[in-house]
C-alpha cells in the first residue's frame, strides 16, 4: 500500500511535476467540464485546469491569503513516485470542515484503495468534508461515507454529513486563466490546426455535453430526494 502523507508546504518540484502530469493525463475525470480527449478543445482545458492546480499548489505558502492542503500517496516500492494526490481547501470559521478541490490516482495504481486512504486521512483532520462529482461516481463516494446533498451544475454535491458547512470557503478565481494570453495563444493554434468550423462544432459539443450532465445531475438528485422522502 502506498505511503499516504500530508504536506505542510508547497511541494518540491519532483512532486509538483508528477501532480501536474496527472492533471494533464486525467483532465476529463477531474475537470468540471468533463471534456473528452476527442474534443479539439481538450488541450485548452489541459492547460487551464493544470494552471489552476498549479496556482493552488503555490498558494500553500500562504501567499494567497487562504488555506490549501495537499495529501499525496507515494509508491511503496519507490517513494519518489507519486501514485495519487488529493488537493483540498479548509473552510474558514469551521475547523472541522473542508472541500475537495482535485483528486487523481495514476491509472496503473487504481483499485488499491488509494483514493479511499487519502480521503480517510483528510476526514480524520476535517470530518465535515464535501466534494462534487459526476453522477457515475456517486456510488464510489457513497461507499466511502459521503452522501448526496444537491446538484451543482453538471455535478452532484456530496458530504460526509447531511448538511453543508456554514463557514466560508475561499477558492481561486479561475476566470483570468481562461482570458489569459496563454489561453488565447492555445486557442489560436487550435483554430489554425482544426479550422473555424471544427472549433465552433467543438464548442457546441462541449456545451451540449455540459447541458446533458447538468440535467442528469439535477434529475438524479431529485429522484434521490424523492426516494429518501418515500422511505421516511
Amino acid at each position: 500500500m502506498p505511503i499516504i502523507t500530508r504536506l505542510e508546504s508547497t511541494p518540491p518540484e519532483s512532486i509538483d511535476s508528477q501532480i501536474m502530469q496527472m492533471v494533464v493525463d486525467y483532465v476529463s475525470d477531474i475537470s468540471m467540464v468533463g471534456i473528452a480527449p476527442s474534443n479539439p478543445l481538450y488541450p485548452l482545458y489541459q492547460y487551464g485546469v493544470g494552471h489552476e492546480v498549479h496556482q493552488y499548489l503555490q498558494a500553500m505558502d500562504g501567499s494567497r491569503g487562504f488555506a490549501v492542503e495537499l495529501i499525496v500517496a507515494l509508491d511503496d516500492d519507490d517513494p519518489s513516485v507519486v501514485a495519487g494526490f488529493l488537493l483540498y481547501l479548509p473552510v474558514q470559521d469551521d475547523p472541522q470542515a473542508c472541500a475537495v478541490a482535485y483528486m487523481a490516482v495514476r491509472s496503473d495504481q487504481r483499485r488499491r484503495g488509494i483514493a479511499r486512504a487519502m480521503l480517510q486521512k483528510m476526514t480524520e483532520r476535517y470530518p465535515h468534508a464535501e466534494l462534487a462529482c459526476f453522477v457515475a461516481k456517486v456510488p464510489y463516494f457513497q461507499a466511502m461515507g459521503f452522501q448526496v446533498l444537491s446538484a451543482r451544475g453538471p455535478q452532484v454535491v456530496m458530504n460526509t454529513r447531511d448538511h453543508q458547512t456554514e463557514g466560508l470557503l475561499a477558492v481561486l478565481d479561475v476566470a483570468p486563466i481562461y482570458h489569459s494570453v496563454e489561453v488565447r495563444q492555445i486557442h489560436a493554434y487550435l483554430l489554425k490546426q482544426h479550422g473555424k468550423r471544427a472549433m465552433t462544432d467543438a464548442e457546441k459539443q462541449r456545451d451540449r455535453h455540459l447541458d446533458q450532465m447538468t440535467r442528469q445531475a439535477r434529475l438524479f438528485v431529485q429522484q434521490r430526494m424523492a426516494d429518501d422522502s418515500g422511505r421516511a
